[in-house]
């Protein structure tokens, strides 16, 4: 299965990115941008986007690029600074700006964004399996 293709795939089987409406702007090796929309029945107490909102969708653009290299790869270590409050309506978009790979680990940093305006920014630590991904 050709890297690029790999998201594609992983969303087609991810029930909670598909409820949280995440599509799929942009795939190929080491790289993937994906964005949403925040609804209502996402925001907090205070009407803001709740902090797992952006946290999911940073999640979800961080586990695809990790994936398109070919093998299984699953997160060891993540966090999120949050920058900005979102509200019901703002479409936000994740996507890997830094990707450094080793032989089994790589590390990711994706920024969330409302339109140019970084809202959140992630980091992450991945462990890449020796399991191919097939079609």
């Amino acid at each position: 299965m050709k890297g690029k293709d790999i998201p594609h795939k992983m969303l087609s089987q991810d029930a909670y990115s598909t409820w949280l409406g995440i599509e799929i702007i942009e795939s190929k090796v080491g790289y993937v941008k994906v964005g949403m929309t925040v609804r209502k029945e996402m925001l907090n107490s205070m009407n803001f986007a709740h902090g797992g909102i952006t946290y999911s969708l940073a999640d979800t653009a961080f586990g695809f690029t990790a994936n398109t290299y070919g093998k299984y790869a699953v997160s060891i270590e993540t966090s999120i600074n949050h920058i900005e409050a979102l509200v019901e309506g703002d479409y936000i978009t994740a996507e890997a700006t830094v990707d450094k790979q080793k032989m089994k680990i790589g590390f990711n940093i994706i920024e969330v964004k409302r339109g140019e305006e970084l809202v959140a920014l992630f980091k992450g630590v991945v462990y890449r399996t020796t399991k191919d991904w097939v079609e």
